[in-house]
């Protein structure tokens, strides 16, 4: 049986017993793989789950596609011939090409993982990986991307722009990691609410996330640091034993 994961260990959840919902009809998402062995078997599974599935095996044919911007999603491995998976991510995320990008990195590859995310990825996943976490990523991701997640958020003179993903207090832009900007954006859409801990770690980290629950503590920490103290703003808020909030309360139904 696989190890538990401390998420599910704290939701008394345990390992295989959770179903994968959401619908990934009309989905189109591009593999870049050069395991030519490995993309097929996505593939097919992919197209078994109903997404719509289209394979590169070279970091630059791969680029040429990805810049069109007629996929939803981008599954994409680092090393790859032709350009690897840091470069075409790196440039993608230049050219102003927002479409969400899951990087395939190597098992135990701290160092890829951070690269990943630092170079515009916004999920990663560790080879060899869970077909099952792979579809629910993936869905994730999709979910993120709706239309009705596209509008920019604003919480007073704080505003989230998703689609460019910016961020800027009044007319002055803010710089954030990926993972910075996903938390930032879970609180946002959750104004004036408290959003629980796990939550904020299931939402932003995966449900299958094995690392430190305090990472939450640190990310929310980085945030003050960007967003509310160089502005002499105290927005984010920590509720003891309860999770975190981002602007006022919301006013209590009468």
């Amino acid at each position: 049986m696989p190890p538990e994961s401390p998420l599910r260990a704290a939701r008394g959840e345990r390992p295989g017993n959770r179903r994968i919902h959401g619908q990934t009809v009309g989905v189109k998402v591009l593999v870049i793989e050069d395991e030519v062995a490995l993309a097929e078997a996505v593939q097919r599974g992919l197209e078994a789950e109903g997404f719509e599935v289209e394979v590169s095996h070279d970091g630059l044919e791969g680029l040429g596609r990805a810049r069109t911007g007629f996929f939803d999603l981008i599954v994409l491995d680092i090393m790859l011939p032709g350009m690897n998976g840091y470069r075409v991510c790196r440039t993608l995320r230049s050219e102003e090409v927002w479409t969400p990008i899951l990087m395939l990195t190597a098992k135990d590859g701290e160092y890829d993982e951070a690269e990943a995310l630092d170079t515009g990825a916004d999920d990663f996943l560790s080879k060899p990986f869970s077909f099952v976490v792979l579809v629910a990523r993936l869905r994730a991701l999709a979910r993120r991307r709706s239309d009705s997640n596209l509008q920019p958020l604003e919480v007073g003179d704080l505003v989230l722009d998703p689609v460019a993903r910016a961020v800027r207090r009044g007319e002055t832009p803010i710089s954030l990691s990926p993972r910075e900007f996903a938390v930032l954006d879970v609180l946002m859409r959750q104004a004036g609410e408290i959003v629980p801990k796990l939550d904020l770690l299931e939402r932003v980290w995966g449900a299958d996330f094995e690392g430190d629950p305090n990472v939450v503590e640190v990310y929310v920490g980085y945030l003050r640091r960007k967003v509310d103290r160089p502005f002499g703003r105290s927005d984010i808020e920590t509720i003891r034993g309860e999770g975190y909030r981002l602007g006022a309360p919301l006013a209590a139904p009468r």
